[in-house]
């Protein structure tokens, strides 16, 4: 395992907080930034606002109509976007270091003075619904869909997060204001920046980027309940294949685990042709291109989560293998081979996961919002040189419940 270091720095000004990785290499700055809150804020009957409105905070702010801000941005080449999710709701962009006051007033622009002018959304709304349409007639589409809902059920974040056509249409340019009132706060952000910029450059851009947004914070969502185990549910569409998405509870982010659970769901799902999965059930019985699984995160709480495409005859197999694989791995944890190579594979891919200024913002704002140390990537190594085979092993046996795992599977499914 060879060593990593990512200087880290903290940046205050008044209420704004950031991490900081300087790099003066290259003449390009990337800052990201994030609120809890995303798509599970969307009231209901109105899913889909928090997506419409990470779509028109970049069609034209202030006196700048949509053409005439997308012009702004391509003329100093910065790329500004805004994104929402199940539960947070984010910005970022990137720049040459030219061009960083550009950006920084044009960000700041489109979060405080946001147009919303009727052409725009109607615009952005037809492609939100037609993107929706096209979703809910996919089996992957809708296994997702419905995963959700019966893995939380009655919870927001697990409403359809980027609308309905239905609820799309229903929403209105108030509700939109609303949303945007609610969410982008001066309160409740956390705040990364990498690339050519000091701390002390940094610190006023934070004023200006976010000190023209209200006071306070975004209401907070309740609570995230346990998963549910649902067995199977089948959702019948006519096709050749049966799309299937499966999972499970995994462990939170701040779990001591967390790193040895990764390293061994990488041997079980999430190592492509190396993992248990590939060879059992694409490589040895042909079920399949392409099977993986590994931990997704809501609301700070990792899930297992996994997907398959099967012929509609063999779904009771593929579905049977991967409970067995499930089971074998909580029986007996990884060998020490496949141990070894996944801890190889973690500690010499993480350079590569830091190759540019928006990666490594990125990666500082993850940091940040799963409550890492700003030691954390520097002490990767050491604590990878900790996991023994025997950890992953006791890993395996409390985190993997191969009868709870719930799948749902979308086709028309043989043998469920």
């Amino acid at each position: 395992m060879s060593g990593f270091r990512l200087p880290i720095r903290q940046v205050v000004n008044g209420p704004f907080t950031a991490w900081l990785a300087e790099e003066r290499s290259v003449p390009v700055v990337s800052l990201s930034w994030a609120w809890k809150g995303g798509t599970g804020l969307d009231p209901e009957g109105g899913e889909g606002t928090a997506s419409l409105l990470a779509g028109l905070l970049t069609e034209g702010a202030g006196d700048l109509d949509a053409t005439t801000f997308s012009d702004a941005l391509r003329d100093s080449a910065i790329q500004l976007s805004f994104s929402a999710d199940r539960d947070g709701f984010s910005g970022s962009f990137r720049c040459l270091t030219e061009a960083l006051p550009e950006a920084v007033r044009l960000a700041a622009l489109a979060m405080s003075a946001p147009r919303f002018d009727a052409d725009a959304v109607e615009r952005v709304r037809a492609r939100a619904a037609a993107a929706q349409r096209r979703s809910l007639e996919t089996p992957r589409g809708l296994a997702g869909r419905a995963f959700w809902q019966a893995l939380f059920p009655g919870h927001p974040s697990a409403r359809e997060a980027g609308g309905t056509p239905d609820s799309l249409a229903a929403i209105t340019v108030e509700g939109i204001r609303a949303a945007r009132a609610a969410q982008l706060r001066r309160g409740g952000l956390t705040i990364a920046a990498a690339g050519d910029i000091s701390p002390d450059q940094l610190a006023p851009l934070l004023r200006d980027l976010f000190g023209a947004l209200p006071e306070g914070e975004p209401p907070a969502l309740p609570p995230l309940p346990p998963p549910q185990r649902f067995g199977v549910r089948v959702i019948s569409f006519a096709g050749p294949q049966s799309h299937m998405l499966f999972g499970q509870a995994g462990l939170p982010v701040r779990d001591p685990d967390w790193e040895a659970a990764q390293v061994m769901l990488r041997v079980l799902g999430g190592g492509g042709f190396s993992s248990r999965l590939m060879e059992e059930v694409r490589v040895r019985r042909g079920l399949t291109y392409g099977i993986g699984a590994g931990l997704s995160v809501l609301m700070g709480q990792g899930l297992i989560t996994g997907s398959v495409a099967t012929e509609n005859a063999r779904a009771g197999e593929t579905l049977a293998v991967l409970r067995a694989e499930w089971a074998r791995m909580a029986e007996s944890g990884p060998t020490e081979g496949e141990a070894a190579d996944a801890l190889a594979y973690f500690a010499g891919s993480l350079p590569l996961q830091l190759s540019d200024t928006r990666s490594i913002a990125g990666t500082l704002l993850s940091m940040q919002q799963n409550g890492r140390p700003m030691d954390w990537l520097d002490r990767r190594e050491e604590r990878l040189r900790a996991i023994t085979r025997e950890r992953l092993a006791a890993v395996a046996r409390r985190l993997l419940d191969a009868e709870g795992l719930s799948a749902v599977v979308v086709g028309q499914p043989v043998g469920l």
